[in-house]
């Protein structure tokens, strides 16, 4: 599968953005996706992880509650909306996909994902 991920820009505090992952290739239910973020000096580290079937969510603490991850099977594109977004959330994006045998698995580390999109650059002013 190929990724890219689109939608990220340049917004105030308090301000909202909203990040697309298209995926190439078939059988896109088939995959577990997450978003992870890489800000300059630090580890790329986890945000937030939706199963194949969708219906089960995960979220980093950072961005509990501002935060929210769906998919949309018949465009087979994974979406992160962000809500009052803080000068700590830039970063670079980068959405994620490993294939799932169980409905229910979820991605939490790098490692756990071997397709990556390119990223793309999210920059939060104060």
């Amino acid at each position: 599968v190929q990724l890219q991920a689109f939608g990220g820009g340049l917004v105030q505090a308090g301000g909202s953005l909203r990040l697309s992952c298209a995926a190439s290739g078939r059988s896109f239910s088939s995959y577990a996706m997450g978003w992870f973020r890489q800000a300059p000096g630090k580890e790329r580290e986890f945000v937030t992880a939706i199963t194949r079937g969708g219906r089960v969510t995960d979220y980093a603490d950072s961005v509990k509650g501002r935060f929210t991850i769906s998919r949309d099977s018949a465009r087979n594109t994974v979406y992160l909306q962000m809500n009052s977004l803080k000068p700590e959330d830039t970063a670079v994006y980068h959405c994620a996909a490993v294939v799932s045998r169980a409905f229910n698995y979820i991605g939490r580390t790098t490692g756990e994902y071997p397709y990556w999109g390119q990223g793309t650059q999210v920059t939060v002013s104060s």
